[in-house]
């Protein structure tokens, strides 16, 4: 009997502790951080709650007259946002998917192209034109300005026979917060009378920063839903001009997926030729509820006051901007320099560990050289008080040498 009652006291005893270890609050890791997370890249960007519970929606027929209605609104209103009346195809993929489908519905194998090098982003375009064997003028560039009109202009007139059959304008480079005169360069290809197609990645700027896919003749626009349409990645674009469809007719690269004339043919009647992300088609009509309801001028005002606040912010705390020209500044992300001997993935790490918020990082060629502060999309006035914030404490808590004060510089723009 002894023997089992010191058992039986001795399993009562770990049944304690066990109960009292259970509901012991102790540090079990450091990974928890509390409150919102600050998705500051420049795309994937922030998706507005309205836009989630939207997506939140049962799966329907994507055969049937309910996705008909919603397809046929979305197609009809995203023209809106392209500032366009002729066609546009979504795609579900990312912006290479928009990249790809631009190339093979417009040019041939062995057609000459001209492509300028602003950043990562235009040097990814260029090498996918090389797979699909086109001849490359690629003009070379430092990442820190965009593409010269007067180097277009050039390029075009000395072009008597007419072989460069397309120009590539990658209109806001993601990578370097370059953004490329548009509207001059279409105003020197009018000028030197060159018939070029006109190919244009809006990826980042759609939405975020003015552009005329009809003013200004841009005869493909590509496109990505993950930035300026407020939604995740996984839908893309293809804006279309009646000069891109006449191409299309004597293109002979290699096209099944990507072919524009099937998709062409079922968007009338709200179909596609393969199974769409309806779920993004829910999220999409609803960003656009968003943007027209607060008008897409006012988006592009609300863009450009964010980039110049956050601008003078960098120039309070003496670092360097890495877009040359002011006339080039982008309105979606700032680019922001280190200075030599720094290192600024190591300052992104200390402003994610310690605050919880994602910059963007340097690629390739100015990897550990800038980081990039994204404020475009479903962003407000005191969404960027916390970014520049998180960033200015930042660079205290990471030895780089810096002027305080951006953050009170930004906050006198913003309220005046």
């Amino acid at each position: 009997y002894g023997d089992h009652r010191d058992l039986h006291l001795s399993l009562r005893r770990q049944r304690q502790m066990c109960i009292r270890d259970r509901y012991r609050i102790m540090p079990i890791s450091n990974s928890f951080k509390p409150g919102k997370h600050f998705l500051q890249i420049p795309g994937p960007t922030n998706v507005p709650d309205r836009v989630l519970r939207a997506m939140d929606y049962p799966v329907i027929d994507h055969r049937g007259p309910d996705f008909a209605e919603i397809a046929k609104r979305v197609l009809d209103r995203i023209k809106l946002i392209f500032k366009t009346d002729e066609p546009v195809i979504i795609f579900p993929s990312s912006g290479t998917g928009a990249w790809e489908a631009a190339i093979v519905n417009t040019l041939s194998e062995g057609d000459k192209v001209l492509m300028f090098e602003t950043g990562q982003f235009s040097s990814l375009w260029q090498e996918q034109a090389k797979r699909f064997k086109l001849d490359v003028d690629f003009v070379p560039g430092d990442w820190r300005t965009g593409v010269d009109p007067k180097i277009v202009a050039e390029k075009l007139s000395k072009d008597k026979d007419h072989k460069i059959k397309a120009l590539f304008v990658v209109h806001n480079e993601t990578s370097t917060g370059v953004c490329s005169r548009l509207g001059e360069i279409r105003k020197v290809m009018d000028e030197v009378k060159h018939p070029a197609l006109l190919l244009v990645d809006t990826i980042s700027s759609l939405a975020s920063i003015d552009f005329k896919h009809k003013d200004w003749k841009v005869d493909v626009t590509v496109c990505g839903s993950q930035k300026g349409l407020l939604l995740p990645p996984g839908l893309s674009f293809n804006a279309i001009s009646s000069k891109a469809l006449e191409a299309y007719k004597t293109s002979n690269l290699p096209k099944s997926f990507w072919d524009w004339k099937p998709m062409l043919e079922m968007n009338k009647d709200g179909f596609f030729p393969f199974t769409p992300a309806t779920n993004l088609f829910y999220g999409l009509d609803e960003a656009l509820n968003m943007l027209m309801e607060e008008g897409l001028e006012n988006v592009l005002a609300r863009h450009t006051r964010h980039a110049e606040a956050t601008r003078s912010a960098v120039k309070e705390w003496g670092l360097e901007i890495l877009c040359k020209k002011p006339e080039e500044y982008s309105n979606s992300l700032t680019a922001v320099m280190v200075p030599e001997g720094h290192d600024a993935d190591a300052l992104r790490k200390v402003v994610l560990d310690n605050y919880n918020m994602a910059l963007g990082m340097g690629l390739n060629k100015i990897k550990g050289k800038v980081f990039r502060i994204g404020h475009l999309g479903d962003f407000n006035d005191l969404m960027l008080a916390g970014t520049l914030a998180g960033v200015e404490m930042g660079l205290k808590k990471s030895g780089i040498p810096y002027k305080a004060g951006g953050v009170m510089k930004a906050l006198d723009l913003l309220s005046q």
